[in-house]
């Protein structure tokens, strides 16, 4: 349920509110607002009557939350949440271009790149240091030594990183180097690793599951909202569908439903989704189009030598000629790039 505290409610009356929920076995997540203060109530609060909580003095009223995602849905956080990345705004009007390539290889690789994308005007520089394959043959990443890369190249660049995690194990590691950690496709569903990003208190890119709905998507998001961090970015990627055409199908429908159902940032991975570079600018435009927050994009100085996902890796002059196309487009969508 969510408890909406009367316009201009007194310290004294929010506190004693949430004592009661604590007393009563339950977690309280508050919203401070200018204005007034909403507190959801979270745990399996179906046999909990509103009634007390209505009679407190400082409470407007109490209201039921019928999606099973409590902390993620509009109900409780109306307003569009904005996560600030070291000078960087996720959520707000401006579409946020994270870039970079799939994994760090060296580090004249990741410099070369981290400076171009910066140039093109990417604003969060992507890489992954951990990178976990299908098949146990294939190059799963520089591990640590990545990540240092990452950071030197975020350094110099003044980008902040996103870069993914792929176990609990890592996480006090990627937690050390990492502005935003990625949860991947393949871990939507890790429920520890998802409460081990709540407890971390960075700043989360949650990837939809390839066969997941947008549901178990947004519950996903709830584990770690319910571990205690707002911050949490959601990304469409593509599902797997009974096309073969493409890497994956992007929902584009995602997009527009999940603003609508959310508060969180929508992001959008053309990249993965398409599996062919060509088609990543003409994706992208369509996410912007569609209402998205920002894009992931994956950027490499030579795509032919690229160690992973080499056929979906654009070279910085495309990619440069995508952010000119984008900066054209966000106007007419209200957003700016």
């Amino acid at each position: 349920m969510i408890i909406i505290m009367r316009m201009g409610a007194a310290k004294e009356d929010i506190a004693n509110v949430l004592n009661k929920i604590e007393t009563d076995g339950f977690k309280a997540h508050p919203i401070y607002g200018v204005e007034r203060t909403v507190i959801g109530v979270i745990g399996d609060d179906r046999e909990k009557r509103p009634e007390p909580f209505e009679r407190m003095p400082g409470v407007e009223r109490v209201e039921r939350v019928l999606r099973p995602w409590k902390l993620a849905g509009r109900e409780f956080h109306p307003d569009d949440t904005v996560i600030r990345l070291n000078g960087v705004s996720v959520g707000g009007e401006s579409v946020v271009v994270m870039a970079g390539p799939c994994s760090v290889e060296s580090r004249d690789q990741i410099m070369d790149i981290a400076h171009a994308v910066k140039e093109a005007g990417a604003t969060v520089l992507r890489g992954g240091a951990f990178k976990p394959r299908t098949s146990p043959y294939s190059f799963q990443g520089l591990g640590e030594y990545g990540l240092k890369l990452l950071r030197e190249a975020s350094e110099a660049t003044h980008m902040p990183v996103v870069t993914e995690v792929v176990s609990t194990r890592d996480m006090p590691l990627v937690r050390e180097y990492a502005d935003v950690l990625q949860i991947g496709t393949r871990n939507m569903q890790n429920f520890a690793l998802l409460t081990a990003a709540g407890e971390a208190h960075k700043p989360v890119l949650l990837k939809r599951g390839m066969s997941n709905t947008i549901e178990e998507m947004l519950m996903a998001a709830e584990y770690i909202l319910a571990a205690g961090n707002p911050r949490v970015m959601l990304c469409e990627r593509g599902i797997r569908t009974f096309e073969t055409a493409t890497r994956f199908t992007l929902d584009i429908n995602a997009v527009p439903l999940l603003k609508q159902l959310t508060h969180l940032p929508v992001i959008v991975d053309p990249s993965q989704a398409t599996g062919k570079w060509d088609l990543v600018a003409p994706v992208s435009k369509a996410a912007l189009a569609a209402g998205a927050d920002g894009l992931i994009i994956e950027v490499h100085n030579n795509p032919s030598e690229a160690l992973s996902d080499a056929a979906q890796q654009l070279k910085p002059e495309s990619f440069g000629a995508l952010m000119d196309d984008l900066r054209l487009l966000a106007p007419a969508v209200h957003r700016t790039l």
